[in-house]
């Protein structure tokens, strides 16, 4: 049995773009992979307009609060994707660095945020093709 990989989405207030990201790859790859989410600055609640630009694609992320970034969180996961938050990522041997180049919804409405939405979910399906291997008669 292989492991179920683990990936952190880590953005400055971790109220919008990881929010997103954490929402789709948990709704799109189930349990096949471990899904955490945090900020370097977190805000003190989720960007609303994220919660409605997902609530549109039927995926719930309003019960969510943003998370400050731990080391540990960072070297117990084997993919950290960072999305604007810059060097405040620690980097830990043995565990995978990408960064998303994405604009920071913060103070949008949900029109500026459906562009960034959409993105993030071609990104986060691109990820799961690359993390979880296909599985004969798989529904994925």
């Amino acid at each position: 049995m292989t492991r179920t990989p683990t990936v952190l989405f880590v953005c400055v207030h971790n109220a919008g773009r990881s929010q997103m990201a954490a929402g789709f790859l948990s709704h799109l790859a189930g349990d096949t992979v471990e899904v955490r989410s945090a900020g370097s600055a977190p805000a003190d609640s989720i960007n609303s307009a994220a919660v409605e630009a997902m609530a549109e694609l039927g995926i719930d992320i309003s019960a969510q609060s943003p998370k400050i970034l731990t080391p540990d969180a960072v070297e117990t996961s084997d993919v950290v994707i960072t999305m604007g938050c810059g060097d405040a990522c620690p980097v830990f041997p043995g565990v995978s660095y990408r960064d998303w180049a994405l604009p920071d919804p913060a103070g949008k409405g949900v029109e500026a945020v459906r562009p960034i939405r959409d993105r993030i979910k071609v990104l986060v399906e691109d990820l799961i093709a690359e993390l979880v291997p296909v599985q004969t008669g798989s529904s994925l």
